[in-house]
């Protein structure tokens, strides 16, 4: 046989097996909850059973194994071929057999907390006995885990000065690994955890260089996020340059911190650009909170594209956290403005939208014409007071970059012959933010200024840039650009940023915050609240930079960024002050507090709006922006229990995600849940559904029925009047929701349209927003 045959013979021989290794990926399996009688080396074992079962050699049957969930989730994840993935899929007692996918998750990338009404930089003794900080006792012994991208335990925002001995409900662990051991941990930082095995199946072992092999943070997200649910009072600390001075606080200051780094940087990947969590990594974190006894987990974490309930990590993990009356706040994610890009909206999830707050860091543009342009930076860096040549982006790019990408300021794009000693004008599309200032750093401009595209409209989102820089509104950007056309010689100058406070009008929508219709259960209105989130200071890690840019090599303890990422751990940090003060309330009973006080006003009386001034509707901000002050004392509220979640998830379909339960035979529609909220996507004829309502206000108390119709529907609500005698009282009524038959020519089909209902004793308001399409 000569060379080349036998070549061609192993090639043959070989050619399966590598297309089996090649085959083979990382799967969830998925059994539902577990029965409470199996050890976990048993629980373990019957994992393994099935892969002998799909996999024959029983060393590689053990190999291929990467988590087996055994404390509350039922299942595993292993690497297998998509035949074998198959094959576990129609056995019975599987519920879900899903493939991880890589980056289908990623991050959802002080003054804050004052303007929600809980004071930051007051002094115990001044506040009011009926304060909701003095009630809740700060949050002392509540514990919230985070699953994100680790934490910098330095951080003055995690001393565990005068908290106290750890709360004897926790059974977590400080885990050890690079440059973090149990001295890390503290009386504020009761735990930590990292999970990578999902990661580096798939990236194999993790560049050290990138990230530590521990729940050290070397990304800034998860510290950031920390000390926002739950960081301690720091005073006098700022961003870099000075910026938001002040006292950083978290929402439930004296709570307790449990860190689950899920999240790690992508190889050959800028941070800048994000990182990834992995559907199995994230399993294993969630089942291990629930294990460890945290009250609330907060996850700033999201998909780009929406996932049935039965196939995402989150919406399952937090189901079972549920069971365990652990509130899940999760971020609503940032693909918006457009519709129907939520993440993140099972029922069983508070998602949180992201608005402003009432301070700016006002940086205006002057140009050679006079003519002034408000921006907003938070750059240290100043030019020296005189006018600079200004230009545009595309006429300084290198000659290679095409022309829907010349003004972008991608890496590498730009030309220093032609944009040294200048202002350069960007514009926002593709691309980071402070990556195009780093382009113009890199070539010698001057200066920068990024102007939002049409769909950014006036939102600013502040940055630590490099160089001088401000960033301006979509309407300034095309002046500018006009000005640069017509201008023989155009110039500008950037005036350095400063702080402005009780700025109006606050809040406004955030245009990044993804909006509704859910496109999993548009019969569920999402998201369920807003929170802060544009511009918010918080504390950083010591790791990274305030850009993240491989370029930027300054180390900052407080940062400002923005992101449903942001305001996701605002919810998260005043669902625990109301778990301290409530520590009998359902998840259920927490969101509805929550989602019912919530306000609809900016600070000048008007109706929030978008970013562009434009009327904002439920679809961007659920209930209203969130006031932690008013949910401690709701008056009534929408509970809910794990049965309830169960039989929605018939209704949607979803029949098999507890084993033990039998959908019942007669049909339910999703929106029979009782949720505080009313959303109707196909409204054909007439609809009623019922909703129930429990007292937790005082006894003998007398509700009130009031509605204000989506335009073109009539709401009727019986019966209209509720009495409760006791604390802990329930009463049903009904909501009909019907088309005026004279106006139904005028209503769009393709449109939603907003309302509400509320019930009210004199003291309380109970508001639920309302939904309508036509069918």
């Amino acid at each position: 046989m000569n060379s080349f045959s036998t070549f061609s013979f192993l090639l043959l021989l070989v050619l399966p097996l590598l297309a089996s290794c090649h085959e083979k990926q990382v799967y969830i399996v998925y059994f539902g909850e577990h029965n409470g009688e199996r050890a976990l080396h048993e629980i373990e074992e019957n994992h393994h059973s099935y892969l002998l079962s799909v996999i024959e050699n029983d060393e590689e049957a053990k190999s291929s194994l990467i988590y087996s969930y055994k404390h509350s989730i039922n299942g595993f994840a292993a690497l297998l071929t998509p035949h074998q993935a198959s094959k576990l899929s129609g056995m019975e007692e599987v519920v879900s057999v899903y493939k991880s996918e890589p980056r289908k998750y990623s991050l959802h990338t002080t003054r804050s907390w004052e303007f929600s009404g809980l004071e930051e930089s007051v002094a115990p003794n001044s506040l009011k006995k009926d304060d909701l900080l003095l009630k809740a006792k700060y949050g002392k012994n509540v514990i919230i885990g985070v699953l994100d991208s680790g934490i910098w335990p330095e951080s003055k925002s995690f001393s565990d000065e005068g908290i106290g001995p750890i709360p004897k409900s926790w059974k977590g662990i400080c885990q050890s690994g690079d440059a973090f051991n149990s001295s890390n941990c503290n009386e504020k930082i009761i735990g930590a955890r990292y999970y990578i095995k999902g990661y580096e199946q798939y990236y194999g072992p993790l560049n050290r260089t990138l990230d530590y092999r521990s729940p050290r943070d070397k990304d800034g997200h998860g510290t950031h996020t920390s000390s926002t649910a739950g960081g301690k009072n720091v005073p006098n600390v700022s961003a870099i340059g000075g910026f938001a001075s002040g006292t950083a606080s978290g929402g439930a200051p004296l709570a307790r911190l449990a860190i689950y780094k899920v999240c790690w940087a992508i190889p050959k990947v800028g941070k800048e650009d994000g990182n990834t969590c992995f559907d199995e990594d994230m399993l294993a974190a969630l089942d291990d909170a629930i294990a460890d006894g945290v009250d609330v987990i907060s996850i700033s974490i999201g998909t780009k594209e929406p996932q049935p309930f039965d196939q995402d990590s989150i919406a399952i993990g937090a189901l079972h956290a549920m069971k365990k009356n652990i509130v899940v706040s999760c971020s609503a994610g940032n693909s918006g403005p457009a519709p129907s890009t939520l993440s993140n909206t099972a029922p069983w999830i508070i998602t949180v939208g992201a608005s402003s707050v009432d301070r700016t860091f006002l940086s205006p543009v002057v140009l050679g014409n006079g003519k002034k342009f408000m921006g907003q930076t938070v750059t240290p860096y100043k030019l020296k007071k005189k006018m600079y040549p200004l230009v545009y982006a595309e006429e300084v790019i290198n000659s290679n970059i095409t022309k829907d990408l010349a003004g972008q300021c991608l890496p590498g794009s730009l030309s220093p012959k032609k944009a040294k000693g200048k202002i350069v004008i960007c514009l926002r599309g593709n691309g980071t933010r402070v990556g195009k200032g780093g382009e113009v750093k890199r070539v010698g401009g001057v200066g920068y200024i990024l102007g939002n595209s049409k769909a950014n409209g006036a939102e600013l989102a502040a940055d630590a840039h490099l160089l001088p820089a401000t960033a301006v509104d979509y309407k300034s950007a095309v002046q500018i650009l006009n000005y640069i056309k017509s201008a023989k010689a155009p110039m500008a100058y950037i005036v350095p940023g400063k702080t402005v406070l009780h700025t109006k009008p606050a809040p406004y929508m955030a245009s990044f915050t993804s909006r509704g219709p859910s496109a999993v259960a548009p019969d569920i209105l999402k998201p369920d609240i807003t929170a802060p989130g544009l511009n918010i200071l918080a504390a950083w890690s010591g790791g990274s930079s305030p850009t993240k840019l491989d370029i930027d090599n300054r180390v900052v303890e407080y940062n400002i960024i923005s992101g449903t990422s942001m305001s996701c751990p605002h919810v998260g940090g005043a669902a625990a002050l109301l778990k301290a003060i409530h520590p009998t309330w359902s998840s259920a009973a927490i969101r509805s507090a929550l989602i019912t006080s919530a306000g609809l006003q900016n600070n000048v009386g008007e109706q929030i709006t978008d970013a562009s001034g434009k009327p904002a509707d439920p679809f961007q901000f659920g209930g209203g922006h969130f006031k932690p002050s008013k949910a401690a004392d709701p008056g009534l509220v929408y509970d809910a229990s794990y049965q309830d979640y169960l039989l929605f998830l018939c209704a949607s379909g979803v029949e098999d995600i507890n084993k033990s339960f039998k959908c019942p035979k007669k049909s339910h529609s999703p929106r029979d849940l009782n949720y505080p909220s009313l959303a109707i996507p196909s409204l054909n004829g007439t609809v009623t559904v019922s909703r129930r309502l429990t007292n937790v206000g005082v006894p003998k108390s007398v509700y009130f029925a009031s509605a204000k119709p989506p335009l073109g529907f009539s709401v009727e609500i019986s019966p209209p009047i509720l009495s409760f005698k006791h604390v802990g009282s329930k009463r049903t009524f009904t909501i009909t929701v019907k088309a005026q038959s004279d106006i139904m020519g005028s209503i769009p089909r393709d449109q939603y349209v907003f309302g509400s209902y509320s019930w009210n004793d004199g003291i309380h308001n109970v508001r639920s927003p309302i939904a309508i399409k036509l069918a």
